[in-house]
């Protein structure tokens, strides 16, 4: 199974955004932040990311007899790179598209279903603007904005909100 064709499961896509952000957690821990998912389900998606290297065991301790493993994101196994993708077909890339879209529908439902909705608080925002660039001036901006974004998610979690930056890259007609 590929990267992406691993990654495009809207479990195992669901699963791999609760551990973004450096985050180690238990099945435990993950079936309280997906408690929509059947817990057979999250398990066997977990074993199922956890060999093909996705997620790595961290701890492990034995609780009333079972063993309780915590696990973090070995990000570098979920990266699709440039050579993955053009390996992917048409479909393929619109299907990772539409999973990825769909991901963030997801997260923004929950976001509004938690009650307490203030956008302009919360610093919630959603924008689209065109640039007419070269491909060296686009070349240097990403790079700027992956150095700037790696700064930040290098910051511990205390005192912190979790926040899901997400972005989208293509050219416009």
């Amino acid at each position: 199974m590929t990267t992406a064709e691993l990654l495009l499961h809207p479990v195992r896509l669901r699963i791999v955004q609760a551990f973004l952000g450096g985050r180690d957690l238990t099945t435990l821990r993950l079936r309280e932040l997906l408690p929509d998912v059947a817990t057979a389900t999250l398990y066997r998606q977990v074993a199922t990311l956890a060999e093909a290297g996705v997620l790595e065991v961290v701890e492990e301790r034995r609780v009333r007899g079972a063993a309780e493993r915590t696990y973090r994101l070995h990000s570098e196994a979920m990266i699709v790179g440039p050579e993955a993708a053009t390996q992917l077909t048409v479909e393929q890339h619109r299907a990772a598209f539409a999973a990825f879209t769909a991901g963030l529908l997801a997260d923004f439902d929950r976001y509004l279903a938690r009650g307490d909705v203030d956008l302009g608080r919360d610093l919630v925002g959603y924008r689209q603007l065109a640039l007419h660039l070269t491909d060296e001036e686009l070349t240097e901006l990403i790079a700027e904005q992956r150095e700037a974004a790696a700064r930040r998610a290098e910051l511990p979690p205390e005192g912190r909100t979790r926040r899901l930056l997400s972005t989208i890259l293509m050219p416009a007609d």
